[in-house]
């Protein structure tokens, strides 16, 4: 297959297309941003190639009008600068028109030379990732610039060709992304279940209990209030390493890592750690994870049964409930909005929120009877392993993606003769 090279800055420049850097913090202030208005993409609102809406910021369209060269157009890709700078969203339909944002970068090529889609994959191999890794400028907080995005060597087959990886590899994403609704119908199902039985206390044979008072309101007769931290084995902080693509390992679990809807183990990095101290630091199935520092201070993930050999970093803190206590049933808990809010209003405004293990540990929860707790367990069980069986069919379709699509792309797989439907591309 005839492979076309050359630079990103040259085809750019072949197509009169752009590449920009959103806009400095002296065009757009604290103060522009409202509550309701154009949506402006930040780093952080790029994850897993698409873009989040989870507190996503917004300008008033006055302001998107005078910011003009930085709203975004369908098919563009959008690149976070800062951090985890492999971070890059293809921007669909429903983002046209929104605004690339402070601290991100836009692309915009059309789609004359290279297919939008075909770029987005093409700048997600992992040779691709790593060559701008290394570009990047800042030991502690790699950035980018646009002098290394437009000196990103790009390896291109004809037009049709770029069509037909891009429709093969999309296949794979729809199908993710099928799975990952399924999944979170799953988790909508838990804290449906959770919410009709503990918060309105619809629980089964509920007409038979009398209601008494507690902190927390009145709650029904034999249950009992009390703080997380009484109804734990184990209360610790994290390890401290440094972590790394290559497996030298186990896995190292950051914040970044339990931010998203659901914990990525494939992009998980791995550190190096003792023997002597691996056992300390390793996690268990049922072990609940939560982040101490920063704006996503307060959010917090169980470990579910199908998790790889790994530790967690210094950033979090580690709860194990005795086993007294129903894991899944704190974990749906310490996950909730709830829990994130009362972190939040018990740390404060600070510029850089931060939590010790006493405030993360301190929320009060409610003990349900024993026979109730058990009865819980037994119908929520199902619904999380349901959910663990269509995350891991999602890490397979992943793993077989990535090993396509360098092959794919080099033509060591020929697709050109193959007939491939095209339909719904760039849509």
């Amino acid at each position: 297959m005839e492979l076309m090279t050359c630079t990103l800055g040259d085809i750019c420049d072949e197509v009169g297309g752009v590449i920009r850097t959103g806009p400095f913090g002296s065009q757009l202030h604290e103060s522009d941003y409202k509550e309701s208005g154009v949506p402006v993409i930040m780093p952080k609102n790029i994850v897993d190639g698409k873009i989040s809406t989870e507190e996503i910021a917004r300008i008033g369209e006055s302001d998107a009008n005078r910011l003009l060269h930085h709203r975004l157009r369908k098919c563009d890709i959008v690149y976070g600068r800062r951090g985890d700078i492999g971070r890059r969203a293809l921007i669909t339909k429903r983002e046209n028109g929104w605004l690339c944002g402070t601290g991100c970068i836009k692309i915009s090529l059309g789609n004359s030379v290279l297919d939008p889609i075909f770029l987005y994959y093409y700048l997600g191999q992992s040779d691709i990732v790593s060559w701008i890794y290394n570009q990047a400028i800042g030991a502690t907080l790699p950035n980018l610039n646009t002098r290394i995005i437009r000196s990103i060597p790009i390896r291109y087959p004809p037009l049709p060709t770029q069509r037909k990886i891009a429709a093969i590899l999309s296949a794979y994403d729809d199908l993710i992304e099928n799975n990952t609704r399924r999944i979170k119908i799953q988790e909508e199902m838990a804290q449906a279940l959770y919410r009709e039985w503990f918060v309105h206390f619809r629980f089964p044979g509920h007409e038979k209990v009398r209601m008494v008072d507690s902190s927390l309101g009145e709650i029904p007769e034999g249950w009992e209030v009390q703080k997380v931290n009484k109804i734990c084995e184990l209360i610790d902080y994290g390890y401290t390493a440094s972590s790394e693509k290559e497996p030298i390992g186990p896995k190292f679990l950051r914040i970044t890592d339990i931010v998203p809807y659901m914990i990525d183990w494939d992009s998980v990095p791995y550190c190096e750690i003792p023997d002597n101290k691996l056992k300390k630091y390793q996690l268990s199935e049922g072990d609940i994870v939560i982040a101490r520092t920063g704006a996503t201070t307060g959010y917090a993930k169980r470990i579910n049964k199908r998790h790889p050999e790994s530790v967690f970093a210094s950033y979090l803190v580690r709860i194990r409930i005795a086993d007294d206590y129903d894991n899944y049933y704190v974990g749906l808990i310490l996950e909730s909005d709830e829990y994130k809010r009362f972190i939040k209003a018990n740390i404060g405004g600070a510029a850089q929120p931060q939590a010790n293990a006493q405030v993360l540990s301190s929320f009060l929860i409610l003990l349900p009877s024993k026979e109730i707790k058990e009865l819980f367990k037994q119908n929520i069980e199902g619904i999380f392993d349901q959910r663990e069986t269509l995350q891991v069919k999602n890490e397979n379709l992943r793993r077989t993606r990535d090993l396509l699509l360098p092959k794919l792309i080099s033509g060591e797989l020929n697709i050109e003769n193959m007939e491939i439907k095209l339909e719904n591309m760039n849509s």
